[in-house]
């Protein structure tokens, strides 16, 4: 294997809204254009976003995918100095009519670090022992080191 694929894993939610509104978009485009709006919505629920990074090529791109079809332009890895695994909060602006409100929620980030200060943010999971297992990953074929900065005392592992 050349490559790591990391996708962000989509709720259940946008599942089963993003495949109803698929559904219902496809039957209504048959007999009335107003379809396309379910059908897009659909689409957008269902995309997944990530990252591929080839080390054999070392290039890296981000992706987008729907319904196994993955899209995203190379680039080259620059040289990797270690990477780091730390928790921070993920806030969405959630619209309903003219209301709105801000939804957070926490999130452990998985990044690259080059050139000193530079980074690459290659992944990001709800789950701290996933983000540590693709750091892992990516530390042992970079053969670099890992900085642990999911509390106020950061480490090197």
């Amino acid at each position: 294997m050349n490559t790591f694929k990391f996708k962000r894993k989509n709720l259940v939610w946008q599942y089963v809204l993003g495949t109803f509104a698929l559904i219902v978009g496809l039957i209504t485009t048959i007999t009335d254009i107003k379809g396309l709006v379910p059908l897009f919505i659909g689409i957008y629920l269902l995309i997944q976003e990530g990252m591929e990074l080839d080390y054999k090529n070392n290039k890296y791109r981000r992706v987008k995918s729907f319904l196994g079809i993955t899209v995203g332009k190379w680039q080259p890895l620059p040289k990797i100095d270690y990477v780091s695994v730390f928790k921070t909060t993920e806030t969405t602006t959630v619209w309903a009519a003219s209301a709105s409100a801000n939804v957070s929620n926490a999130v452990v980030k998985v990044n690259l670090f080059y050139n000193t200060n530079q980074k690459i943010e290659i992944y990001d999971s709800r789950d701290v022992e996933d983000a540590f297992s693709k750091a892992k990953q990516i530390a042992s074929v970079l053969n670099i080191d890992i900085l642990d900065a999911t509390s106020r005392d950061t480490k090197w592992l």
